[in-house]
């Protein structure tokens, strides 16, 4: 067990994660996570899931290990907050690890942007009128023309999130699969997505763009007016999140499944 791990730590803006930090500066050293010099084995994060996602985001490239503790409402993503104990429950943690999503769009201006999602990549219409998409994975049309508020397509950490609110099903962080959700179909009326392999390629084309726009999300970057979107999972980039043992992300997820 090794407690004597380099950590930095980040909080939110808000009282709550702000009071947290104050407390664990007055027990523990942390070291500055923009120093050229040393870098950190582990960030401990205090907020909520919003706040989780913009750090993954921000320090995706670095290759540094998350350790969260819940300051803020849901808190899916992080451990219960505590302030006793933190470098031995760091050294005990159980690690999961995440792959984002990239989203590729091509805007109605001919206008061609990529982005990153961890969470869930979504589609949503602009107007009062309906999105009509037609759907195709792997190359192959599986769904011709839908007409929906959206669509979405979700990472296993993010399957218990908006995913889970539409209709979607909850994934396990193993289970190599990705969850494709309609948002409020009209038609197909009775179609409610599929479960996809994590390896596929989907593409949204966006028919009647001019009269019935649609924006598309990558976590929280959003880019309007799109023609086309292609979603696939970039398995060079890895994500390790740290969970305490009888806390961690796996269980998180089987538990939610029986949540009435």
């Amino acid at each position: 067990m090794d407690t004597t791990q380099r950590i930095a730590c980040l909080a939110d803006d808000s009282p709550k994660a702000q009071a947290a930090f104050a407390e664990l500066s007055s027990r523990y050293t942390f070291i500055d996570i923009s120093g050229k010099r040393t870098k950190p084995d582990v960030i401990v994060v205090l907020g909520g899931d919003g706040f989780m996602l913009q750090v993954l985001h921000k320090y995706m490239h670095r290759n540094i290990p998350v350790y969260g503790m819940n300051c803020g409402s849901v808190g899916f993503l992080l451990n219960s907050y505590h302030v006793d104990d933190l470098m031995e429950r760091i050294a005990n943690a159980r690690r999961a690890t995440l792959h984002p999503l990239v989203m590729y769009t091509r805007t109605t201006d001919g206008r061609e942007r990529q982005e990153l999602a961890i969470n869930e990549v979504s589609l949503f219409r602009e107007s009062r009128q309906a999105a009509k998409l037609r759907v195709s994975i792997d190359h192959v049309v599986r769904v011709n023309e839908m007409i929906a508020d959206g669509i979405l397509v979700s990472t296993p950490a993010g399957s218990t999130a908006y995913n889970f609110s539409a209709g979607g099903p909850i994934i396990p962080m193993n289970g190599k699969l990705l969850a494709l959700t309609p948002i409020a179909p009209f038609r197909p009326r009775r179609w409610r997505g599929a479960l996809l392999n994590h390896e596929s390629s989907i593409t949204f084309e966006i028919l009647e763009a001019d009269k019935r726009p649609v924006s598309a999300v990558a976590d929280f970057t959003e880019i309007r007016d799109v023609a086309s979107v292609s979603v696939f999972e970039d398995r060079s980039i890895s994500l390790s999140l740290l969970f305490d043992p009888e806390h961690n992300l796996e269980e998180r997820i089987t538990t939610e499944q029986f949540s009435f």
